[in-house]
Formats: C-alpha cells, sequence, structure tokens
C-alpha cells in the first residue's frame, strides 16, 4: 500500500556533502512524523534526525550542526542534508514513515529499503 524510496546516497570524501531524499506514494491520506535512520556494519540501526508533520525538528547529538531534515508535504518527500561528512558516517540510511493509509483508523510504520551512504579518508 505504501513505499518510501530513498535515494542520493554515494561515495563521498571526508568533510563533502550529501542530500538525501525520501519520496513516500501509494494509498497515502496523511503521513505523520518521518526520520531518518542508519546502520553501520555490526551495529544496530539508530536515529539520526525526525520531523513532524508540522516541521518541528530533532537530531541524533553526533549530527547536531551539521545534518538538516527537512519535508516537502505536498511532495511527500523528505530530505536529510548532510555536511562536514565523517568516515564514522558510512551506514546504510533508512527513511521511515508513520503513515495513515486509505480504509485504516491508525498511523502504521513504513520503511524504505535504504541508501547506501559511504564517506572515504
Amino acid at each position: 500500500q505504501v513505499q518510501l524510496v530513498e535515494s542520493g546516497g554515494g561515495l563521498v570524501q571526508a568533510g563533502g556533502s550529501l542530500r538525501l531524499s525520501c519520496a513516500a506514494s501509494g494509498s497515502i491520506v496523511n503521513i505523520g512524523a518521518m526520520g531518518w535512520y542508519r546502520q553501520a556494519p555490526g551495529k544496530q540501526r539508530e536515529l539520526v534526525s525526525k520531523i513532524t508533520s508540522g516541521g518541528n525538528t530533532n537530531y541524533a547529538e553526533s549530527v547536531a550542526g551539521r545534518f538538516t531534515v527537512s519535508r516537502d508535504n505536498a511532495k511527500n518527500t523528505m530530505y536529510l542534508q548532510m555536511n562536514s561528512l565523517k568516515p564514522e558516517e558510512t551506514a546504510v540510511y533508512y527513511c521511515n514513515a508513520e503513515v495513515l493509509i486509505y480504509g485504516s483508523r491508525r498511523f502504521r510504520d513504513y520503511w524504505g529499503q535504504g541508501t547506501q551512504v559511504t564517506v572515504s579518508s
């Protein structure tokens, strides 16, 4: 019913920047909070940043000041601008969204397939 597709990942040198996108599609009535998570090899998935439907944001302490999350509700799309990237931030970055679909009375969590971000030194 709902698909989340991440894009914008790739290979970048330390200190460089990337902009990730997450586009939602399907039988969507409304999208609540959205968030970016990342998972490095051998580690658990961690929250990077989240944003409410009204635009309120939160960031992990490790990325605050360097990353900026935003969203375009008309396009059902969320973005993550990542600046001054560090090698330890190499990971698969996943999009998460709380979505209300047609015929449902409650929001459900959906996940994208992830996009690889590799930061080289």
